[in-house]
């Protein structure tokens, strides 16, 4: 873990009191209700304070996290029964992928070899659904690909892996992430059929958060990039372990890929974050035209993914932070003056700031 400075004991004991207390307020009070609003912000804001490197520790380190992911997936089943979003496979020569809709905003994918029958399962946080998908598409399943070890994207390994027995469970020897059997590393191939998918280390949201390529090359299509809590369509994810140099490190990386390359996200929260990009950029054309057609999609709840890494680097703020344009528009300020890795990573933190200021709105 890459915090510095953990509570003395006393303050743990007294945190962990607190932090219960809360927690057991948003488990009992209704979803929609201004209590349960008002403490997830207080909870997520404030992200460097004691109570929340208690509580992400606990979540991340202790059962209570595990309880907290079987409660969102009893309310999101009971609410979502055929899922949050309708979804569309995309598929080219001999290769499908399918994103399955779980949780109240995740996405799990299933990438599938057509002609060897095998699939690969990307962050199966809902085994039933995930297993649901296998059945339908009368595949077997070989290979679980966990970007990172939060239980909203590792959640299914447990009840997956015991299923299908010859399922092997890929990630980060660092992240901790549950059942793990094949430790992978940065550049790391995963073989399975035809499909050819590379490991890339991203750490920042967590200190072992991977991404995964598809070589679009063996089946004559499209890479695509499977980025867990890395980066979204007109966002990124928090950066819990690390700091804004780090997680500017791993959106480089992404940008080092071909604009073509599809961009399958972890979550969708394609409508929240074009708004937020829209205030910090509101003169975007490329924006504002995404923008109307991810309306389009939500009204009908279908899903928005996949976009392309050309289209983020249009519109995605987070992915910006090299353009003058960006940085005039947040003004005058604490902001960066020049193009270099620190000015940027001023300029990413400082993103990260308003887009928290603009949730809790």
């Amino acid at each position: 873990m890459a915090w510095q400075g953990w509570p003395a004991p006393w303050q743990w004991v007294a945190g962990c009191w607190l932090l219960l207390v809360l927690v057991l307020v948003l488990l009992v009070s209704p979803r929609g209700c201004r209590v349960r609003r008002g403490l997830r912000g207080l909870l997520m804001a404030h992200s460097q304070r004691l109570l929340f490197r208690i509580g992400y520790s606990l979540y991340t380190r202790t059962w209570l996290g595990y309880l907290f992911y079987r409660q969102q997936l009893r309310r999101a089943r009971n609410r979502y029964p055929k899922g949050h979003s309708k979804t569309q496979p995309r598929l080219f020569n001999g290769v499908k992928v399918l994103p399955i809709p779980v949780l109240s905003d995740n996405y799990s994918y299933l990438i599938i070899d057509t002609q060897a029958q095998l699939a690969v399962a990307v962050d199966p946080s809902d085994p039933r659904a995930v297993q649901a998908s296998i059945e339908k598409e009368g595949v077997t399943l070989v290979a679980i690909l966990c970007t990172h070890k939060h239980w909203d994207h590792s959640g299914g390994n447990r009840d997956l892996s015991r299923r299908h027995r010859d399922c092997r469970v890929y990630g980060s020897p660092q992240d901790g992430i549950p059942y793990l059997t094949h430790p992978l590393c940065h550049q790391d191939v995963v073989s399975v059929g035809r499909l050819q998918i590379r490991a890339l280390a991203t750490p920042g949201h967590t200190q072992g958060h991977l991404v995964y390529l598809l070589d679009g090359e063996p089946y004559k299509g499209p890479s695509c990039l499977f980025s867990g809590d890395l980066l979204f369509l007109s966002g990124c994810g928090r950066t819990f372990e690390g700091n804004a140099e780090t997680m500017l490190s791993s959106l480089d990386t992404v940008l080092g890929l071909g604009d073509d390359t599809l961009l399958w996200p972890g979550h969708e929260y394609a409508e929240e974050n074009l708004g937020f990009a829209g205030v910090v950029e509101p003169e975007n054309l490329a924006r504002e035209r995404k923008m109307q057609w991810v309306q389009r999609q939500r009204l009908e709840r279908k899903g928005t993914c996949p976009s392309t890494l050309g289209e983020e680097r249009s519109y995605n703020p987070f992915l910006r932070t090299h353009c003058l344009a960006l940085q005039e528009a947040l003004g005058p300020g604490p902001g960066p003056t020049g193009d270099d890795d620190c000015s940027r990573a001023q300029l990413l933190e400082e993103l990260r700031r308003l887009k928290d200021m603009h949730k809790s709105k």
